[in-house]
């Protein structure tokens, strides 16, 4: 009888680095640095630092997890491990898919107004084309299309740079008043950060991807964790020079009036129509949706191995070295989500349940280690407890909607 075929056990730092920059840094930022400049105005550096610390206590948990159950379906095996229950761990398995079929199918239908932009094309035909490329480059093999979601990362990490290098050139001495720009004692002051780091705290949320590929990763157990802190790290970094410079340059107001904030900034520094960024939104989703439906397969893909689904989802495909059939199961469900549309409340539901997953991988970590390393057990809980607010907060906008 011959040997099941096993996961391509090829992805490196960098390229798991690219994978968490273009899951983390999505098109979403695009729009996010408006509401955060509304709240925070020339304060709104400060509150994607907050948000950075909040999200660095869960993106500890995640990358410790990741070093010791270095498994596909992350979050479902960490649960399972650490609050030892097999029928929460498939439901936070489920959430999960859920969560990125969702998302996926989200994104999916943005990009069809992004690419009316453009030109006109009906939307179940850009929706059908989108959905059946992306499942392509899925099933094709793991490197290849890590490679592919690296590649647009750096497109989208580039021109969030090039946005910065322009605001860069329009500071004058006159806004370089650094007391615009570091808060004092007061409770408006800080009230505003802190608004502004709940809404930063979404920017980050896209660690959780990287460990659903774990089987995939080159020396999982120190590769994966520093992926994890470097994608947290250089996220920070392009957030905190982009919104920066941005206030800078053409002030928090311009930024909070707009509906489209960068476009708007790239238009009042250029004067040019801004096309360019729209094309690389056009980029931005695309990969976005990819590294979803990669996710959601290889969680169908590690329940099954598990036995927690039906173990033909389980097959990796010779040729490929990819859960095909998983990855054909995930990619049916993203296309039959996109074309029914309206998906609006349930793409708001996906940070409800993504918060909740988070609260319960931390809380398992918090678990597994209280008696032996009673600091990260401190740590992990913090991150729990911030992740159930979040989590509460989100449900309460959700249910208002």
């Amino acid at each position: 009888m011959s040997q099941p075929v096993a996961l391509d056990r090829s992805l490196t730092l960098t390229q798991m680095v690219l994978y968490g920059l273009g899951t983390t840094v999505g098109a979403g930022i695009y729009a996010l640095i408006g509401e955060i400049a509304n709240v925070a105005g020339t304060l709104a550096p400060w509150s994607f630092l907050l948000a950075a610390l909040l999200a660095g206590f869960t993106a500890l948990s995640f990358a410790q997890l990741s070093s010791r159950f270095p498994r596909a379906a992350g979050a479902a095996l960490y649960v399972e491990r650490g609050l030892d229950s097999a029928r929460l761990a498939r439901l936070v398995g489920f959430l999960v898919i859920f969560a990125g079929a969702v998302s996926s199918a989200a994104l999916l239908n943005g990009f069809v107004g992004y690419l009316h932009a453009f030109l006109e094309v009906p939307r179940g035909a850009v929706i059908s084309g989108a959905g059946i490329l992306i499942i392509g480059i899925a099933a094709w093999g793991i490197a290849e299309s890590v490679w592919i979601a690296g590649v647009i990362s750096i497109v989208e990490v580039l021109g969030l740079l090039w946005i910065t290098g322009l605001a860069g050139t329009e500071i004058t001495p006159a806004s370089l008043n650094l007391a615009l720009y570091v808060p004092d004692l007061s409770l408006a002051a800080w009230s505003g950060i802190v608004a502004g780091g709940v809404l930063s705290f979404y920017a980050y949320i896209g660690f959780e991807d990287m460990v659903e590929v774990a089987e995939e990763v080159e020396d999982v157990s120190h590769t994966l964790p520093r992926a994890i802190l470097l994608t947290l790290g250089l996220s920070t970094l392009i957030y905190v020079l982009l919104v920066s410079t941005t206030i800078m340059a053409v002030g928090p107001a311009l930024l909070a009036d707009s509906a489209a904030p960068l476009a708007d900034v790239y238009r009042h520094l250029t004067g040019s129509d801004p096309w360019i960024i729209s094309l690389i939104g056009l980029f931005a989703i695309i990969n976005g949706a990819l590294i979803q439906v990669i996710m959601a397969s290889r969680v169908i893909y590690g329940l099954a191995s598990r036995e927690q689904l039906p173990g033909v989802l389980a097959h990796v495909n010779g040729m490929t070295q990819t859960p095909l059939r998983a990855t054909l199961v995930a990619g049916a469900i993203v296309l039959l989500l996109a074309l029914a549309g309206n998906l609006a409340l349930l793409a708001e539901l996906t940070a409800v349940i993504m918060l909740t997953v988070f609260a319960l991988v931390n809380f398992s970590l918090c678990r597994l280690v209280w008696r032996t390393e009673r600091l990260k057990a401190v740590i992990a809980g913090i991150g729990g407890t911030v992740c159930c607010a979040f989590a509460v907060r989100s449900a309460v906008l959700w249910a208002a909607v």
